[in-house]
């Protein structure tokens, strides 16, 4: 099987910059998407073959998530059953036969870190949400989750280290999900490769200078390992500011 993730960052625009293209060639089980940046209504895509379920910000043009799967799941649901975190579209699940498919947009710490506060009490309600899940059957979680865990993950570690997404409360928070028993997938296979990111800066070239970040994952339960194939990070794919991330699973 084959799994995309993709912060398109505003799917009206990426549309127009060939999103549907590549989700042809892609031909994926699953198609996940974060920072949807619309409401219902906004948009109809076309995707035949595919079951679509959205979760919407409040907030017009902010947030907001996208699940397309080929196999209709057992059930939906959307956010994680908490009001304070459930205003802003950032999580969608999924239940199949064998594991609950989870996609997430986690909140941005923001600049000055206005929002780490908050998202402190998020990772933690999020973590405790997954394990949850856990007790009865197995997880997958993919998405933007806003964080380059180790200094391998982004071009610039050092002038970073107090910045939004490379912090030491962001990087213990992620360190604590891995060690709660899942598996980063993509450091799973290459776990020294550097180089390769999931998002860069529109500002300074930062593309074209690949001075980026890798804050896009696909998690998988510990109990899962063996099913795992190989995990990509699809840096061609232009779009966004972020590429696509695939998770190959038997």
């Amino acid at each position: 099987m084959k799994f995309i993730s993709w912060n398109v960052n505003g799917i009206r625009a990426c549309v127009k910059k060939g999103f549907l293209d590549f989700f042809q060639e892609a031909d994926a089980d699953i198609f996940c998407i974060q920072e949807s940046k619309m409401q219902e209504g906004q948009l109809e895509l076309d995707l035949p073959g595919y079951h679509q379920y959205w979760n919407y910000a409040v907030r017009k043009g902010y947030s907001g998530t996208g699940i397309f799967t080929r196999q209709e799941p057992l059930s939906v649901s959307y956010g994680m059953g908490i009001e304070e975190h459930d205003q802003e579209g950032r999580v969608i699940t999924l239940e199949f036969e064998d594991y609950y498919f989870v996609t997430v947009y986690t909140p941005n710490s923001q600049s000055k870190l206005a929002r780490l506060d908050y998202r402190m009490q998020w990772e933690d309600d999020f973590l405790q949400y997954l394990k949850k899940l856990e007790e009865t059957k197995p997880v997958i979680v993919c998405g933007d989750l806003n964080v380059a865990h180790k200094e391998i993950d982004l071009k610039n570690p050092k002038t970073n280290r107090k910045n939004a997404g490379f912090t030491d409360e962001e990087r213990a928070k992620m360190t604590q999900l891995l060690d709660a028993g899942f598996i980063d997938t993509f450091r799973y296979f290459y776990p020294d490769q550097e180089g390769i990111y999931s998002w860069w800066s529109y500002r300074f070239n930062a593309r074209k200078n690949n001075a980026g970040w890798r804050i896009d994952y696909f998690l998988v339960s510990k109990c899962l390992e063996d099913r795992l194939q190989d995990a990509k990070i699809l840096t061609d794919v232009m779009g966004s500011d972020h590429c696509p991330i695939e998770l190959d699973f038997a």
